[in-house]
């Protein structure tokens, strides 16, 4: 018992000494990280506050998003998605938006924000008002426009 008390109190402290992490995220506490963080931070309170006006100040001009798909159809740049805000902001009347960060990867040229997200959408309908939510793991691709952080990718 002794034994067993003197190994635990001789490895405590050596469970502290990883990598520390951004508070309620999974990603390491660098600067970096706690850029790409915050900047995605003002994305989910422009969408929480129902704003496409702000939502769209974080957007670059250059977005584009095939949605994952080859064919084109579904394809969004920036001047479908500010239509597609202006209809959102018309039918959605009131927003929850939570996210989980999971990973930040930082190229040169390109920040990667890996996110579980959890969206409550109360949304107006022909049958009424209904609350709507989604649960899903989504990555941001973010560049630096002008010493800026934009959303390139990922809305």
């Amino acid at each position: 018992m002794q034994r067993s008390l003197l190994l635990l109190l001789t490895l405590a402290p050596l469970v502290g000494c990883g990598a520390q992490l951004i508070p309620n995220t999974d990603v390491p506490d660098t600067a970096e990280n706690r850029e790409a963080v915050e900047f995605v931070e003002e994305y989910r309170h422009a969408v929480e506050s129902h704003n496409p006006a702000s939502i769209l100040r974080l957007v670059s001009q250059d977005y584009f998003d095939d949605n994952g798909t080859p064919a084109s159809a579904d394809d969004v740049d920036y001047g479908i998605l500010q239509e597609r805000l202006g209809r959102w902001s018309a039918d959605v009347l009131d927003v929850r938006y939570e996210m989980r960060y999971r990973r930040v990867t930082v190229y040169p040229e390109r920040v990667f924000v890996d996110v579980t997200y959890t969206g409550s959408f109360k949304v107006r309908t022909a049958e009424g008002e209904r609350w709507e939510r989604r649960l899903a793991d989504n990555r941001l691709e973010l560049i630096r426009e002008s010493g800026r952080l934009r959303i390139v990718s990922g809305l």
